[in-house]
């Protein structure tokens, strides 16, 4: 591992986090708050320290992440084990456009699977406490890791490359889209439509509501990008459906709840 290569990657990691994450959080936390509050999951607000401290583990996140391209891509005692390939053609366009989709799912498994072993009693202190501190997550809060859970999450990147052929380009658009993903699954913002979740595909897809009432109630809803595990393992939480509707509900039908709650009081 050179130390040139390490700030090489670690930089990349960390421009696409202190941009894509710090325009979210521009547009739904300073620009435009009060225009999007109708989406807001949750009234509670996060506190100046919960950034603080989200942005800090980020950081040791980002030199963890950096350093895995380091090991795998520009090692030449390791880069040969692995699957990756230069030359599109030796797999063909058809393979290089159907491997995205598996590997979101391969992902998805390993992300589910490895995130509810991190809530075990006694692991999860060790591991996901770190990430759980921001109950009220933003999109700072999508790389807060402490380092043992930061490794675990790198395990996707590791797993990839041995498994399955894949391309340079596919692990750049992978690891971008992944990212602008994680920062919509902690945006504290419902960007889905009104009924989304009951439709044939909404019902599958993790939505930020779906994220969000993990981080603030700590059980359920393990799922990264897809609902499949959490539907099919019961992990599901059953006031899922309840909760995305009333972050997605117009501001006259919360209008009236709210009126109807004071009248009923």
């Amino acid at each position: 591992m050179t130390w040139e290569n390490l700030f090489k990657f670690s930089f990349q990691v960390g421009t696409r986090y202190f941009f894509i994450a710090g325009l979210a959080f521009l547009i739904f936390y300073i620009l435009f708050k009060e225009r999007f509050s109708g989406r807001r999951i949750q009234t509670k607000m996060p506190k100046m320290a919960d950034h603080r401290r989200d942005i800090f583990y980020s950081v040791i996140t980002i030199l963890i992440f950096g350093a895995l391209p380091v090991i795998f891509l520009t090692n030449d005692a390791v880069r040969p084990y692995t699957q990756l390939y230069q030359n599109i053609s030796d797999y063909g366009w058809v393979y290089f456009f159907l491997a995205f989709p598996l590997m979101f799912i391969i992902h998805d498994t390993y992300f589910y699977w490895t995130h509810r072993m991190m809530h075990h009693p006694k692991l999860f202190k060790l591991f996901h406490l770190v990430h759980h501190k921001s109950t009220s997550p933003t999109p700072w809060t999508a790389y807060s890791f402490h380092p043992l859970e930061a490794v675990v999450e790198t395990g996707i990147f590791v797993l990839i490359i041995f498994i399955m052929p894949v391309h340079e380009l596919h692990l750049a658009v992978f690891f971008f889209i992944m990212f602008v993903y994680n920062v919509y699954g902690h945006l504290g913002y419902e960007l889905f439509p009104k009924r989304f979740h009951k439709t044939w595909i909404g019902r599958w897809v993790s939505t930020s509501v779906a994220h969000n009432m993990h981080h603030q109630y700590f059980k359920g809803n393990y799922g990264l990008y897809f609902l499949f595990w959490d539907r099919w393992m019961g992990t599901l939480r059953p006031e899922y459906d309840e909760k995305y509707e009333k972050a997605t509900a117009s501001k006259a039908d919360k209008a009236k709840e709210t009126a109807q709650a004071l009248h009923e009081k």
